[in-house]
C-alpha cells in the first residue's frame, strides 16, 4: 500500500514540504533558544537529521520526475527508429502515471502518423519525378546533387551522379554551364557522350530549404524536336521545288515529243530539229526522274507496325546486301541479344533503313581498297534498361569526318558521285514516323544507332 502511495505526485510533494517545514522550524527554534538561554538540548540533533533528510526527499521527488522524462526520451528514440510497436501501459493503478502514459501514447501515435505521411509524400513525389519525361536535377551552391530523377541520369548517361564535377570527364563545357547557371536562365547546350550528340534545353529555378539555397534544373532532350522541325522544313521546301519544277518541265517534254512527230522540213533541218528536241526531251525526262526521286522523301507512307523477330529480319537484310554487292569482300558479324528479341514496327519501312545503312557501309569499305584490313560490318541488336530496342550497325571503313557528319542527315547532301543525298534523310524520317530516331556515334569507326522507344 505504501509503495503505491509513494508513486503519487501529491504524496511526494507533501512529504517534501513537511520535511522542509520541520527543518526550518527546528533551526528557527535552535537559534531562538540559543539567543535566550544558550541551551541547545536535543533540538540540534533533529535539526541536523532533518537537514540531511531534505536532499534525500528532494532526490526522491526528482526520481519520479525522471521516470517520466525517460519515458518521453524512449518514445522519441522509438519514433526516430521507426518502431511503431511502442506502447505504454494505460492500466496502471497510479492515476497520474496512467494519464502520463495515455498522453505519451497519443503523442507517439500523432508523431508516427506525421512521419509516415511525410515519408509517403516523399515517395509519392519521387515516383512522380521518375514518371515524367523531363530530367530534374536539384543542386546546391557547391555543385552537390541534392536530388535527381531517373530521366536525368538517362539523359546524362550516368548510373550514379552525386556532384557536377563528375561530368568533367564527359563534357567540361556542360560542367561549367551547370555550375554557373542561375535562377531564371534558359539554356540550350549540346552534350556529347557515347550515345552521340544530345541537345539539352535547360530551365533553372531556385528554392531555399532548411536555410540552404538550391537550384532546380529541368533538362529536356530537344533533338527530336529539332529534327522534326528540320525535316518538316525540308519537306515543305521539297514539295514547293518539285511542284514548280514539275509544272515547268512537264509541258516542255510534252511539247518536244509533239514536235518530234511534226518535223517535215528538209532532211538536214529536220535532223537538226529532231536532235535538239531529243536533247530537250531526254534532259526533261532526266530532270523529271531526278525530281521524282526527291518526291519520295515527302511521300513516305504511314507506318503499319507489327511484331517481328529481329534475328530473322537482320539475317534477311544481310543476305539482301550480299546479293547486291557480291564482289565486295565483307564479313558480317551479327549479335542479337536475346535470340528471340522482338520489335514492334513497320518491317517494310525499317528494312529500307537497314538496307540503306548496310549499302553505305559496303560502299565505304569498297572505297578504301588500299586498306589491308578485311571489310567488316557488325550488327548488334539489344534491349536497354529502358526497354527500348537498339540496333547498332558499324563498319571498319573510313570514318566520316566531323565536318561532314554534321550534315549527313540533311536532304540532298551527299559526298558520293552520282548520289541523290536522300537515303539518310529518308531513314531519319522513317525512324521519326516509327517513334524512334537514328544517330551517328562519334568515334574512329562509323556506327549508326537505330533506337525504337
Amino acid at each position: 500500500m505504501l509503495r503505491n502511495i509513494s508513486t503519487y505526485y501529491p504524496f511526494r510533494v507533501t512529504i517534501s514540504i513537511l520535511v522542509a517545514v520541520v527543518t526550518g522550524a527546528l533551526w528557527t527554534n535552535i537559534f531562538i533558544s540559543y539567543s535566550v538561554s544558550r541551551k541547545l538540548g536535543d533540538s540540534i540533533f533533529w535539526a541536523i537529521l532533518c537537514t540531511l533528510l531534505l536532499p534525500l526527499v528532494l532526490r526522491w521527488q526528482q526520481k519520479l520526475y525522471r521516470q517520466h522524462i525517460r519515458r518521453v526520451l524512449f518514445m522519441l528514440d522509438a519514433i526516430e527508429n521507426n518502431d511503431n510497436a511502442i506502447h505504454f501501459s494505460e492500466t496502471e493503478n497510479n492515476a497520474d502515471a496512467r494519464l502520463v502514459n495515455q498522453a505519451l501514447n497519443r503523442v507517439a501515435h500523432i508523431l508516427y502518423n506525421v512521419k509516415s505521411e511525410t515519408a509517403q509524400q516523399e515517395k509519392y513525389y519521387e515516383l512522380i519525378l521518375d514518371c515524367i519525361s523531363t530530367g530534374v536535377l536539384v543542386l546546391n551552391d557547391n555543385g552537390a546533387v541534392y536530388q535527381k530523377n531517373s530521366e536525368a541520369l538517362r539523359l546524362l548517361g550516368l548510373n550514379v551522379f552525386t556532384h557536377v564535377s563528375q561530368l568533367a570527364r564527359i563534357d567540361s563545357h556542360l560542367t561549367r554551364m551547370l555550375t554557373d547557371c542561375r535562377a531564371g536562365d534558359k539554356l540550350q547546350i549540346p552534350f556529347s557522350n557515347e550515345r552521340g550528340t544530345v541537345n539539352f534545353s535547360i530551365r533553372v529555378s531556385d528554392i531555399t530549404v532548411r536555410k540552404e539555397h538550391l537550384r532546380i534544373l529541368a533538362l529536356n532532350d530537344i533533338n527530336s524536336e529539332l529534327d522534326e522541325k528540320e525535316i518538316d522544313s525540308w519537306i515543305r521546301l521539297t514539295r514547293v521545288l518539285t511542284h514548280e519544277i514539275m509544272n515547268a518541265v512537264t509541258p516542255i517534254t510534252s511539247l518536244s515529243d509533239t514536235l518530234l512527230g511534226l518535223t517535215d522540213s528538209s532532211p538536214i533541218i529536220r535532223e537538226e530539229i529532231r536532235s535538239g528536241l531529243q536533247t530537250i526531251s531526254s534532259t526533261g525526262k532526266g530532270l523529271l526522274s531526278f525530281v521524282e526521286s526527291y518526291r519520295k522523301f515527302t511521300r513516305i507512307p504511314t507506318p503499319e507496325p507489327t511484331l517481328f523477330y529481329v534475328k530473322s529480319f537482320i539475317e534477311r537484310m544481310v543476305e539482301l546486301a550480299r546479293h547486291q554487292y557480291p564482289d565486295v569482300p565483307v564479313t558480317f558479324h551479327k549479335n542479337i541479344t536475346p535470340d528471340d528479341l522482338i520489335l514492334y514496327a513497320d518491317e517494310n519501312l525499317i528494312s529500307q533503313v537497314v538496307i540503306n545503312l548496310l549499302k553505305n557501309a559496303i560502299q565505304a569499305i569498297e572505297s578504301n581498297p588500299a586498306s589491308n584490313n578485311e571489310g567488316s560490318i557488325r550488327i548488334h541488336a539489344y534491349c536497354n534498361e529502358a526497354e527500348a530496342v537498339l540496333i547498332e550497325i558499324s563498319n571498319n571503313g573510313p570514318a566520316i569526318p566531323a565536318d561532314i557528319a554534321e550534315h549527313i542527315f540533311i536532304p540532298f547532301f551527299t559526298t558520293k558521285e552520282g548520289g541523290s543525298g536522300i537515303g539518310l534523310s529518308i531513314s531519319r524520317q522513317i525512324m521519326r514516323l516509327s517513334g524512334g530516331n537514328i544517330s551517328l556515334l562519334p568515334g574512329k569507326e562509323t556506327t549508326f544507332v537505330l533506337k525504337f522507344n
